[in-house]
Formats: C-alpha cells, structure tokens, sequence
C-alpha cells in the first residue's frame, strides 16, 4: 500500500475488537519504529510504554475520560512521555549526545530559558506521534491518539520517575461496527486550496 492510500484509509479508531490481540512480532516492529523516532539533533527526550495488562489498562481506563472504552478494548495502550524537566534532559540524555549536539543546546536553545527547552523537548515526542500512527497503518493496525486523558493519573499508576506523560495512543482492530471508519464516514479534510500554499 502506498504512503497516500495509508494517508486516506487510516482514522482515529473510536471502536476496538476486543477479542482482537496484536502478535509479538508486530509490537516489536513498532517499538523499533519508535526507538527510531525522528527529533531534532536527535535528541530523543522520551520514553515509550507499551501496556498489554488488562489489570494496568483498568486502571488507566479510570484516568481515560471519553476514552475510557477504547483503552479497555485496544489491544495495546502506548504511553507517550518526555524528560520531566530541562535537568533531567541535561543529566540522562543530553551526556549520551555527540559534542555538536551539546554546542547546538547550549548556543540556541539553553539561552532561551526553561520554559523554552520544554517546549522544544515536548515538540520532539509529538513528531515520534505522527510517525507512530502512520507506521501503525502501514502495518494494518488501528490507532487512537488520545490527549483527553488525566496525565497525572497516568503517571500515578507509571511510577516513572524521570518522566511525564504527555499522550497516550490506543492500538488495536477496529470493531466492524465502528462508524467512524471511512468506508462509514468518508474523511472530512479541507480543500487543498485552503490549506496548501505554492510560492
């Protein structure tokens, strides 16, 4: 399948399978197409947890708000999450980069303040999104960003001290009855006109 027939084919799940499970072959395929994530200077400020638990999923359905059925019935709950602050990027990542991606921080990007650097860092974890739903498609598997979930609920159950989440994705087989399918509810994109700009 092309890149465009996944581009028009691929929706936001609202309605999972439940008795449909993804095999450990493709979850390893997606977790190596997020450990290659793209990010400027690559620096790579996330973590990515996989939760197949269902006792986990439970509890994380409870801090899921609209969402909550489609993280119980998901094969699979992806949790996006960044450094939780500018030291801690500093301390554990920052150190593992090359000398050129440390000059790059300290000349462009420190100057501009703590609130600036996050910024930059939570941006980065948003491309590893975009690159994530459209792998999972490619795959023939379902997905659902989620940022209407309660983060700090989330990270009550993580426990991942160094990080924040900041999105969780729901994956998975759409149910059949699944309406917002596009073969149900064709897409609604604006006209190329409206929303693409030749010079």
């Amino acid at each position: 399948m092309s890149f465009l027939n996944i581009a028009q084919s691929r929706y936001a799940t609202k309605k999972y399978d439940s008795s449909k499970k993804i095999d450990d072959e493709t979850i390893d395929k997606l977790k190596e197409i997020l450990r290659l994530s793209p990010s400027s200077v690559n620096s790579q400020p996330w973590r990515f947890t996989f939760i197949a638990n269902e006792d986990i999923k439970s509890r994380l359905s409870e801090f899921s708000f609209n969402n909550k059925n489609k993280v119980l019935d998901a094969s699979h709950i992806v949790v996006f999450s960044v450094v939780k602050d500018v030291k801690t990027f500093e301390n554990i990542k920052l150190t593992q980069l090359p000398d050129h991606t440390t000059a790059y921080y300290n000349r462009v990007l420190k100057p501009g303040g703590d609130e600036h650097v996050m910024t930059w860092l939570i941006a980065q974890v948003y491309l590893s999104l975009g690159f994530f739903l459209s792998a999972a498609a490619s795959l023939g598997i379902d997905s659902t960003p989620m940022e209407g979930i309660d983060t700090n609920g989330y990270d009550s159950i993580l426990q991942d001290d160094d990080y924040k989440t900041l999105f969780a994705v729901t994956i998975g087989y759409r149910d059949k009855e699944d309406k917002n399918q596009p073969s149900l509810t064709p897409k609604f994109r604006m006209d190329k006109d409206d929303v693409i700009r030749s010079i």
